[in-house]
């Protein structure tokens, strides 16, 4: 068997990374379906042309929901190490998704030293922003045009249900959308920060996560963090890249 995949079951998306030997062969987001249903499909794809059945090593949100897997791997291990082939000297990774966040702290030897997760609030991820950027009639696709050059209007609450309505009352007193928009990313870095901060995190610092494509969280979030923070195009697929290579060790042990 020479191909191994990775799925990464994320509350919101789906992440499969196909790699034979050292060298990644496919990559894809399968839609936001239950995980019964997406992780199928999502196999699907990667196997199309394939002349053998891969290894399977799950990870994420929805690895303990399908039985069809040939391992199932934590995902703080899975980022660590996705996230070290697409950045090497990475030592902090920030990975923000769709329900959660976490920070890993890795040692020079691209080894897993200290880890937090946020895993009970839905503040200062994927959804938050989605929620809030949805009340003001934009997609975060949009956020980095919407909010450039913008001057960020100060936001108190985090918590979604009290930032909607605080949302709305800025929107009637006339403040612009896009200030209100700026100012949640801000107040989303400045938390993410903050999180960081409680590892005594030292660069260089990888931004994973479906957040990361959002340029301008990650600005912000560098000014707040006080270190450099790059991101890579592949960003969002570290944890099912990460489940990939932990799949090629065990297939070598056989």
């Amino acid at each position: 068997m020479n191909y191994t995949v990775g799925i990464d079951s994320g509350s919101t998306a789906t992440k499969a990374s196909c790699w034979r030997t050292a060298s990644s062969c496919a990559a894809s987001s399968a839609p936001p379906l239950s995980p019964r249903r997406r992780h199928p499909r999502g196999l699907e794809t990667l196997r199309a042309g394939l002349t053998e059945t891969p290894f399977l090593t799950l990870t994420g949100y929805g690895r303990q929901l399908v039985d069809f897997a040939d391992k199932q791997v934590t995902e703080i291990s899975c980022h660590g190490l996705g996230a070290r082939l697409l950045a090497p000297d990475t030592r902090t990774v920030i990975d923000i998704g769709g329900q959660d966040s976490k920070v890993i702290q890795l040692d020079a030897g691209g080894n897993l030293s200290d880890f937090l997760m946020n895993d009970k609030c839905a503040a200062g991820t994927g959804r938050f922003l989605e929620v809030i950027s949805r009340t003001l009639g934009a997609s975060v696709e949009q956020l980095d045009a919407i909010t450039d050059g913008v001057e960020p209007h100060a936001i108190t609450s985090m918590c979604t249900v009290f930032a909607e309505s605080e949302v709305i009352s800025l929107r009637s007193a006339g403040v612009a959308p896009e200030a209100i928009l700026a100012g949640v990313i801000n107040a989303m870095a400045r938390r993410s920060a903050n999180f960081i901060g409680r590892l005594s995190a030292q660069g260089p610092l990888l931004f994973t996560g479906g957040v990361s494509h959002c340029a301008a969280f990650a600005r912000m979030l560098e000014s707040h963090v006080g270190m450099a923070v790059t991101t890579h195009p592949d960003a969002q697929f570290a944890g099912a890249i990460g489940a990939a290579l932990i799949g090629q060790r065990q297939r070598r042990r056989g």
